[in-house]
């Protein structure tokens, strides 16, 4: 069944004024497409929209150039688009580009410094803001202590770093030089972080004495020479000192680290590099940028290369034609550095943007903390994850009743599935003139394949289209492409931002078998999906936490949907058992406290999916649980509790931010 109620349409104005008109006037302009311009109405302009979208993907080379220009970016991307192989893992884009990515973010060859900003914000109601000037001069001073170290282009610098200004300054510095940034965020536990640095050898740990979270503070100071002990690759530590915000930096402790020859004090940096510019060597289009990690809960974690102009050029794809971001718009997603959005936000700086990053807790000191800074700084674009909006749902907390929201122009959601109900209570209580904006892609690609478009409809449940350059469908087990039926989600074409590859995987057999090799020549990606009849996408979660009841593959979102409708249900996670030779369904859920799991809220549960989905969608079990496993990105892991329940050993517990609670499972006994 396709949702197509609109809860929301862009007026004539704001159609007129996006991006993704002026880059089709841009096309028209030099003749490279001759498809229509985009109208007033937000329905016939789905028609001028897949029209572009084919064209973008058959003339992939022409349109990823065209991007480059209209964003002003700056390098050369060479005579070729794509290089020649007959393996689509292999081929590259623009083999013969050269760019530096840190300059297309500082822009040192224009002049509008002043009005573009870097805000860092923490629980602590501390607040730090430069300007893109002085951010820049911090940038040179942490480069040229980089090089002094031995760092140098290919050299691997690993971060264990809160979302703060700092940790933007050391990325952007290692990028400038052409290092490679590798980065976990502070609430990683120890083994979790060497298990991704220890695969990638780093030369150089950025690491901050203190986090902090839920109104706590967390020392970090013994965690630093844990890793030095277990890195043998590193040549030396910077430690940046962040634990009192209020503290004079005379005031700070530095005799715990003695007199360690290896160590640099960020604060030294600070005052012993000179800040002014230099030239920024440009590197190779496919000099590989960042190394992000899998999740690592079925394994080691997968150490996924991400390249320097790939990412640039989707990224202000994304920012640009899809999210609408123009120049002095104020963008704040709320994420740790060991989340891809974390990259994505830091792109923004690519488009002019001004950028917002937070630390801590995003329900601390309460539910509002995060829509007083929107409307304090008075954010236009504001993202978060779909859990973050279902917790405001279920507590409930509505930020039209507390704070103006006026300013926000773009909401973004990703993470997981926004189901249907949280697009109208979102709608209901944040703003009704929003662009709702439900984004997915992933780590695998540093980006998204289906995302916002400011000249579409929003549509309940929906995600508004398809990335433009990229042949998504939804396939069915042959490979074949279906509309109106869930499927598996996939890529038919080779863009930009997929990776380099893995590291250490030579001839890249593990990267190959991980993408390519169920469906011969198209990119699968994991996600359980339909393309709906009117162009819209429904993400229903991953395809290998689907259900398999009586031989019908169910999506766990179907589920989800439906127990919106208890707000007693704090989260739930859904899985299945081999049962007598057949899959049944185990809904485990965890409850508000004091709340009671009586056999009559049982039978309402499983009514309601029967009537509501089918009795194929009904429990065998439903199972009250003290907590469920997430990730350390907040993700609830379906796999972990399926093969906790399975008996399946569970390789990687360490991935989990909370592995203690496998414990109930693994000794649950239907």
């Amino acid at each position: 069944m396709e949702l197509r109620s609109e809860l929301w349409k862009p007026s004539p104005e704001r159609i007129a004024g996006s991006h993704l008109f002026q880059f089709i006037q841009q096309l028209h302009s030099v003749g490279d497409w001759d498809g229509p311009q985009l109208t007033d109405d937000a329905w016939e302009n789905r028609k001028v929209f897949d029209s572009l979208h084919r064209w973008s993907v058959r003339e992939s080379g022409r349109f990823w150039r065209h991007v480059w220009n209209y964003s002003g970016l700056v390098g050369d991307l060479g005579p070729e688009d794509l290089s020649d192989s007959p393996h689509p893992w292999e081929r590259r884009f623009f083999p013969a580009g050269k760019l530096n990515f840190a300059e297309n973010l500082l822009k040192p060859h224009v002049e509008n410094h002043a009005q573009v900003t870097v805000t860092g914000l923490d629980e602590t109601s501390g607040q730090f803001s430069l300007d893109r000037k002085q951010l820049s001069r911090r940038v040179y001073q942490m480069a040229r202590c980089l090089r002094s170290l031995g760092v140098g282009p290919g050299d691997r610098v690993a971060a264990v770093m809160p979302n703060s200004i700092e940790a933007m300054v050391a990325f952007l510095a290692t990028s400038a030089i052409g290092g490679i940034w590798t980065c976990c965020s502070p609430e990683f536990g120890d083994d979790a972080i060497i298990d991704r640095f220890a695969q990638t050898t780093p030369k150089l740990l950025v690491h901050a004495t203190t986090a902090w979270y839920n109104g706590k503070r967390f020392d970090q100071r013994a965690r630093v020479e844990k890793l030095e002990a277990r890195l043998p690759s590193l040549a030396g530590t910077i430690i940046v000192q962040n634990e009192s915000p209020t503290k004079p930096a005379e005031a700070l402790d530095r005799t715990w680290r003695g007199d360690s020859a290896s160590t640099i004090w960020h604060l030294d940096v600070l005052e012993s590099y000179s800040s002014e510019p230099f030239e920024l060597e440009r590197f190779p289009f496919n000099h590989p940028l960042y190394i992000l990690y899998s999740s690592g809960t079925t394994g080691a974690p997968k150490c996924i290369v991400h390249g320097a102009g790939g990412t640039l050029l989707q990224h202000v794809k994304e920012h640009q034609l899809h999210s609408d971001i123009h120049p002095e718009d104020r963008l704040f997603y709320f994420t740790t550095t060991g989340w891809m959005m974390w990259n994505w936000l830091v792109s923004g700086l690519a488009s002019d943007a001004s950028l917002f990053l937070y630390d801590g807790s995003p329900v601390y000191p309460d539910h509002g903390v995060l829509w007083r800074l929107a409307q304090r700084h008075r954010i236009t674009h504001f993202g978060a994850s779909a859990r973050y909006y279902a917790a405001l749902q279920k507590h409930p907390y509505e930020p039209y009743k507390h704070v103006p929201t006026d300013s926000i122009r773009v909401l973004l959601s990703t993470g997981s599935p926004l189901l249907p109900e949280q697009f109208h209570w979102l709608y209901g209580n944040v703003h009704p003139d929003i662009q709702l904006a439900s984004i997915s892609g992933g780590t695998d690609i540093v980006s998204c394949f289906v995302l916002g478009n400011p000249a579409l409809a929003v549509l309940e449940g929906q995600i508004q289209s398809k990335g433009l350059g990229m042949d998504v469908q939804v396939v069915d087990g042959q490979g074949n492409q279906v509309i109106g039926v869930p499927g598996e989600l996939v890529c038919a074409n080779t863009v930009p931002s997929m990776p380099l590859g893995f590291w250490n995987d030579p001839g890249h057999e593990r990267y190959r078998s991980t993408y390519w090799e169920r469906y011969p020549g198209l990119w699968w990606h994991g996600d359980w999906a339909l393309e709906t009849d009117s162009g819209g996408m429904i993400i229903y979660g991953r395809s290998d936490s689907t259900l398999n009841p009586g031989g019908v593959r169910i999506g766990t979102a179907e589920i989800y949907r439906q127990l919106e409708a208890f707000p007693e249900i704090l989260e739930s996670v859904a899985t299945a058992k081999k049962e007598d030779g057949d899959e049944k369904i185990a809904l485990f859920v965890k409850l508000r406290p004091d709340t009671p799991m009586s056999p009559e809220w049982v039978a309402q549960v499983k009514q309601r999916l029967r009537s509501n989905c089918s009795p194929r969608h009904v429990p065998t079990w439903i199972v009250s649980v003290p907590d469920l496993p997430k990730t350390m990105n907040g993700k609830l892991s379906e796999v972990a509790v399926r093969n906790a329940i399975c008996g399946i050993a569970i390789g990687n517990q360490g991935a989990l931010a909370n592995p203690d609670c496998l414990t109930f499972f693994q000794n649950w006994k239907p």
